[in-house]
């Protein structure tokens, strides 16, 4: 069965548009009619025309979704396609530092469930971080759930305190700077590229430092033909893509950074979901709680 063809004309029978994170295996990008980070999926799937959106990443991804657009069906292939980072943090320690400190901002990365995003003043992601903290007129910012971001944002608006949780993505947190320093040398003419998910140790060794979308785009302008990139290998789909015929080469760490549940999000998962309906995306029991910080996100990061 040619699965790309039979997934076409589901679509135009369910009424169905296929989105698709960076991340996921390339052959599931090639299925999509949208590919981006997350920031681009939530503000992209409130302007479509459709009746459902199939989310082709992991559950706090389909979950956004289906709270920004309440009316449609929202479909997620792999319904175990989970995020650890999602789940890091705890209501007893966000309750006190609100307790601790006045004048407090809970700034809530997307990469959280929405309960997470219910105790949060605004949400954010790695692409408008900086731009959503410097608007805010809180001086304190409890930073949930990524430490790393977290840190990052806090050297860019040094103005205000940062306190930051412990929560990681296990894929950008166990880069091994060894293995970073490994291609410098191999490479010594390549640029160094990073996502400010990673440890500030593997961050010293950047040339740049951005979003998923934000290296895509530095390394279609760049000059340079060789880059070491420091995220998630499914984002060299989009990278190829965006500097094809220029003869640019991308190079990974030796460890393989694959995200395992992203992985899960095969094109035979995304073509029954479609076909059976399965993995529809329920509306969380704290949606008006968890939408407002959404909301605020996309009003901040517009200005």
């Amino acid at each position: 069965m040619d699965i790309a063809a039979e997934v076409a004309r589901l679509k135009r029978e369910k009424d169905a548009v296929i989105l698709a994170h960076y991340y996921v295996p390339s052959e599931t990008q090639a299925l999509a009619d949208y590919v981006g980070d997350s920031f681009y999926l939530a503000r992209l799937a409130r302007t479509l025309d459709c009746s459902t959106i199939v989310l082709c990443g992991v559950s706090f991804m389909a979950e956004s979704a289906k709270m920004l657009n309440p009316a449609r069906t929202v479909l997620l292939p792999d319904p175990t396609a989970d995020c650890p980072m999602a789940h890091m943090v705890r209501k007893a320690d966000v309750d006190a530092v609100k307790a601790q400190y006045n004048d407090l901002a809970v700034v809530c990365y997307i990469n959280s469930t929405a309960e997470i995003k219910s105790w949060s003043d605004v949400c954010v992601t790695s692409s408008n971080a900086v731009k959503v903290v410097r608007e805010l007129p809180q001086h304190n910012i409890l930073f949930i759930p990524d430490m790393h971001l977290g840190h990052y944002v806090s050297l860019q608006v040094p103005e205000k305190n940062f306190i930051l949780n412990r929560g990681y993505c296990p894929i950008h947190h166990k880069m091994i700077l060894a293995e970073v320093e490994e291609l410098e040398t191999q490479y010594p003419n390549a640029k160094v590229i990073a996502h400010p998910e990673c440890p500030q140790e593997i961050l010293d060794e950047a040339d740049y430092i951005g979003s998923t979308k934000q290296m895509i785009d530095y390394v279609a302008e760049s000059d340079a033909q060789e880059f070491i990139v420091l995220t998630v290998e499914g984002v060299r789909r989009e990278m190829e893509l965006a500097t094809a015929g220029s003869g640019k080469r991308f190079y990974f760490t030796r460890t393989t950074p694959i995200c395992v549940n992203m992985a899960k999000v095969t094109p035979d998962k995304v073509l029954a979901c479609l076909r059976d309906g399965t993995g529809e995306v329920g509306m969380p029991d704290c949606v008006d709680a968890a939408t407002t910080p959404l909301e605020r996100m996309l009003e901040l990061a517009a200005r």
